[in-house]
C-alpha cells in the first residue's frame, strides 16, 4: 500500500474524453478505465482530495494546436467527432477541476501547477489515456515541477500491450511510484 495524506494529494485524469475512450486500446479498454476512474474519484473525493480532470482541445481552426515538423502526425481515422472534447459522462463531480491542454503535458501552457500549488498539494496520482503520450508527458512535468508523482498503472491504456509494457516498466518507475488504484489509500 501506498499511503498518502489527501490534503497534499490530487488526482489528475488525463483525457478521459468522449473521442479518445472510445478508440482501440490495449491493455486495457477504455470503459473499463473510464469505471476505475469514477471509483478512485470517488475515493479522492470522499477523502477531501482534490480532482483534476484534464482534457485535450483546440479551437476549430486549430490554430492553437502544435505545428511541428513531425514523421508521424496523431489525428484519428475520419477526423475529430464533434463532441470528441467532452469528459465522458458520470466522469466530473461538481468541485472537480477542470484543465483543457493543447499538447500531450497538461503542465505546459496550461494554470495546473499553480492549481496545485495553492491547494497545497505536494503528490498526484496519475491516470488517463494514453499512457505513453499524455500520461507520461504530465508524469515527466510533474516530476520536473517537484511533483512525488504516483502511477495507477490500472487506471491507464494506450493503443498497444507494448506501449503500456515500456512506460510501466521502464520510464514510470524513473519519475515516481508505479502501483494499482486499489493499493492507494488516502491516510490523514
Amino acid at each position: 500500500m501506498i499511503s498518502l495524506p489527501p490534503t497534499r494529494t490530487a488526482l489528475v485524469l488525463i483525457d478521459l474524453q468522449k473521442g479518445i475512450t472510445g478508440l482501440p486500446l490495449a491493455p486495457i479498454p477504455g470503459a473499463t478505465i473510464v469505471e476505475r476512474s469514477k471509483e478512485l474519484a470517488a475515493r479522492f473525493r470522499a477523502a477531501g482530495a482534490p480532482v483534476i480532470l484534464v482534457n485535450v482541445a483546440f479551437a476549430p481552426d486549430f490554430a492553437d494546436a502544435v505545428h511541428a515538423v513531425v514523421d508521424r502526425s496523431f489525428s484519428p481515422p475520419g477526423g475529430f467527432a464533434p463532441d470528441w472534447t467532452e469528459l465522458v459522462d458520470g466522469l466530473a463531480g461538481p468541485n472537480d477541476l477542470r484543465i483543457t491542454k493543447r499538447q500531450w503535458g497538461a503542465f505546459y501552457g496550461t494554470d495546473l501547477d499553480l492549481q496545485l500549488r495553492r491547494r497545497g498539494i505536494t503528490t498526484i496520482v496519475l491516470g488517463g489515456i494514453a499512457t505513453n503520450l499524455g500520461v507520461e508527458s504530465t508524469a515527466r512535468g510533474a516530476h520536473e515541477h517537484g511533483y512525488n508523482v504516483v502511477l495507477a498503472e490500472d487506471v491507464m491504456s494506450t493503443f498497444t500491450e507494448e506501449m503500456q509494457r515500456f512506460a510501466c516498466e521502464e520510464i514510470f518507475p524513473r519519475l515516481g511510484r508505479v502501483t494499482t488504484s486499489e493499493a492507494i489509500a488516502l491516510d490523514a
